[in-house]
Order: structure tokens, then C-alpha cells, then sequence
């Protein structure tokens, strides 16, 4: 367990690096076009791992049945629809604005869980639901009101993309989980096959909506960059969902949200830094709490 909690540690810091680049670096591609010219590169930098898994790969492949496909293939659209929705939302708002709301991704995991897996609702994780709406209030705060950051929220389109994106990304999980875990998927094979599912389910997007008034190749580095944070993400998330339940490791992922609101705030100089950091670290706090 403690093993897997470093682990699920190790993979928030990364993928709070990487919201922040993803803000920073592209402009100028359509949300499925850049998911899959990542996917793409981190597919290659995971090749050398995903080659340990080549001689059992076929077998584990050919004994796949229909609970394998239909989990594989949810928890890979839905983990494509959860990312071009957040990609939109950053789009049109700012990194620390988005991030402590889309990261309440545990919010939705926890009322899966009790109703699929029968999980039981202990009053503490109760309370950490409302601390973790509490987030969402605190990241649309501006004076003038106590229902003006609600009617912010619910009017503001970032906003809505990014809790939209929560609860997919929360299917995601849970597949992920069940995965892993009950159907014993290897780790080194889930990896490819989730980001190669991405990439083929978002390639028809792609292809209608192609990279318009940039080019590509000036852009191939910052996509092997990004690309290899990807594979790293994806890995270290893999291993924790291995060994962690998803109430568990969703919301020590998603602690992420910190990572992104601070460099948001300090290296792009997004507005209202102070106050959506304080949402950035209520939506930890509320999502550690259902995790206990």
C-alpha cells in the first residue's frame, strides 16, 4: 500500500507538469488533433516497456472476453472524452481556474464505487464530498454575493467542460481500476492499449480538424517532450490503480490540481491566484477526506 501511495504521488507531480505545458506550449491544434500527436509519441517512448510484455501479450489478447473488451473499451472512450473536454475548458480558462475543478474527479468515483463495487459511504467521506464542492465554489469566488460564484459557475462554459470532464474522468477510473485489478490485465500491456485506443478513437476528429497555421515539425520536440510525460504519467497511474482502489488513488492523482494552479499562477500570471489556490488545496483536502 505505501508503495502504491508514492507511486500515486509521483504520478499527480508529473501530470501537474504536464496540464501546465499543455497550456504553454501548443495553440493552433484542435483538441483530438493534439491528443493523438501525444498519444503518438508516447506510445514510442513506452515501446522498450511494453516490449517486456510482448511474449505474454498474445495470450493475454486472445483470452480476452466480452468483460475485458466492454471495460477496455469504455474506460478508453471515456478517458478520450474526459481529456478533449479539459483540453476545451483550459482552452477558454485559465490553468488555475479549470484544474482545482476538474480535479474533483474523486467527487464522482466515490457514488460509482458504492453503487457498482458496493462500497460503503462513511460520514467522513460524506463531508469530504462537500469539501470538494466547496472547491468549486471558492474557484468561481468574486464579491458581490453568496450565490454569484453558483450562478458563475453554472454560466461559465470552462466551468462546465471542466466538471463534465471530472465525471468522465471518473468512469475512466473506475475502469481502470476494475481493469487492473478484478480482470488482472497486465500493467505493461494496459498502457498501450489505452493510449493507442485514445489515439484511434480520436484520429477521425483529428483528420476533419488538422493543425491550422502552425507546423508541425518546429512543434516535434515539444511533442516528444510532452509525449514522454505521457508514458511516464500513464505509467506510475497504471501502477497505482494496480494496487490501490480507486477511491484511493483518484484522489491522490488528482492532487495534481496543486502542481497546476502553481505554476499557472506564478509562470503564466493567472488572475486571482491566491483565492484559486486556496481552491486548489480545499479540493485535496475534500477529495483526501473521501478517501479515508
Amino acid at each position: 500500500m505505501d508503495a502504491g501511495l508514492g507511486v500515486a504521488l509521483g504520478a499527480a507531480v508529473v501530470w501537474g507538469v504536464y496540464i501546465y505545458l499543455l497550456k504553454r506550449l501548443f495553440s493552433g491544434y484542435s483538441p483530438a488533433a493534439l491528443t493523438v500527436l501525444l498519444n503518438t509519441f508516447a506510445v514510442a517512448w513506452y515501446l522498450p516497456v511494453a516490449a517486456t510484455e510482448a511474449t505474454n501479450a498474445t495470450t493475454v489478447l486472445s483470452q480476452f472476453g466480452l468483460s475485458e473488451i466492454g471495460v477496455t473499451g469504455l474506460t478508453v472512450v471515456m478517458t478520450a472524452i474526459a481529456f478533449v473536454l479539459f483540453l476545451r475548458a483550459i482552452e477558454d480558462g485559465d490553468v488555475s481556474y479549470v484544474t482545482p475543478i476538474n480535479k474533483t474527479v474523486p467527487m464522482f468515483v466515490l457514488p460509482l464505487e458504492v453503487v457498482i463495487l458496493g462500497q460503503i459511504l462513511t460520514p467522513l467521506q460524506v463531508a469530504g464530498v462537500v469539501v470538494a464542492t466547496l472547491a468549486v465554489y471558492v474557484a468561481n469566488y468574486d464579491p458581490g454575493g453568496f450565490l454569484k460564484p453558483i450562478a458563475k459557475a453554472a454560466n461559465s462554459r470552462p466551468a462546465q467542460l471542466a466538471l463534465l470532464s471530472a465525471m468522465c474522468y471518473a468512469v475512466s477510473d473506475l475502469g481502470k481500476r476494475i481493469a487492473l485489478q478484478e480482470l488482472a490485465i497486465p500493467e505493461r500491456l494496459w498502457v498501450p492499449l489505452l493510449l493507442v485506443g485514445i489515439a484511434v478513437v480520436l484520429l477521425p476528429g483529428a483528420i476533419r480538424n488538422p493543425p491550422r497555421g502552425v507546423d508541425v515539425r518546429t512543434d516535434l520536440p515539444k511533442f516528444a517532450l510532452a509525449g514522454g510525460m505521457v508514458a511516464l504519467g500513464e505509467h506510475l497511474t497504471t501502477l497505482a490503480f494496480a494496487v490501490l482502489p480507486a477511491s484511493i488513488a483518484s484522489p491522490i492523482i488528482n492532487t495534481q490540481a496543486i502542481v497546476a494552479v502553481i505554476l499557472g499562477g506564478i509562470l503564466l500570471g493567472e488572475r486571482h491566484f491566491r483565492i484559486r489556490l486556496i481552491a486548489a488545496v480545499l479540493a485535496v483536502i475534500g477529495v483526501t477526506m473521501i478517501a479515508l
